[in-house]
């Protein structure tokens, strides 16, 4: 499932974190990559030894931790400490890959299973030209760009690649979610359940039967969870 959450950072945290980025020192964006995605990857990551990193990832995760639309589109169960790129210039791209299906953390503690993928755009639309974030699924292939300070998610399985920045530069930061629900398709159907109660809550309230569907939710969710 491509799930975009609009305006996950708030003005002031955007600024803040375009703030921190625009003083940072990149490197080569291949230290993240595995064997296939380095042949492909060619931009700029921001490194673990990086002075912003932590005041980053601590912004990153608190916007993550209160929105409920990536909770209920992930149902994350570990959420790797994000990352940061940047593509311009000669480091303008990424070439078609998948993601790792096990990622380290930073600190070497053990694995994450990366079940979804997520993008957070920090630089503007109208900033660079290029930069489109393509998602190949059973539908085809999807085109993104999205405003700063959204988030897009997507199942990690899925073959993805960065279009070459051709003008200006693009940064953002992408991060690895284990999810509670592995299966990218029970997911979906938890999400499409979910928002649907919602609605209903809203049209019509508290009914018995919207009670009783609300409780098929969480067993399905109680019966998939790992």
């Amino acid at each position: 499932m491509l799930q975009h959450v609009p305006d996950l950072l708030t003005v002031e945290e955007l600024a803040e974190a375009r703030r921190l980025l625009a003083s940072a020192d990149w490197v080569d964006g291949k230290v993240t990559a595995g064997t296939q995605a380095a042949t492909v990857k060619n931009n700029q990551q921001l490194p673990e030894s990086a002075p912003q990193i932590r005041a980053l990832r601590q912004l990153v995760l608190m916007a993550l931790n209160r929105n409920a639309l990536f909770f209920t589109a992930a149902l994350p169960s570990k959420i790797l400490p994000p990352f940061f790129n940047r593509y311009s210039g000669e480091a303008n791209q990424y070439g078609f890959h998948v993601d790792n299906a096990m990622r380290m953390p930073p600190d070497g503690g053990g694995y994450v299973r990366a079940d979804v993928s997520a993008t957070l755009f920090l630089s503007e639309p109208d900033e660079y030209d290029g930069g489109e974030l393509i998602i190949e699924d059973t539908f085809g292939r999807h085109a993104v760009k999205l405003n700063a300070g959204s988030l897009v998610i997507y199942p990690s399985s899925s073959v993805h690649k960065v279009n070459p920045v051709t003008e200006g530069a693009r940064v953002a930061c992408f991060m690895f979610i284990q999810s509670m629900v592995r299966d990218a398709e029970k997911r979906r159907l938890l999400y499409d359940m979910d928002m649907s109660l919602m609605q209903l809550r809203h049209q019509v309230g508290e009914t018995e039967p919207v009670v009783h569907l609300t409780g098929v939710y969480h067993n399905l969710l109680r019966h998939w969870a790992e």
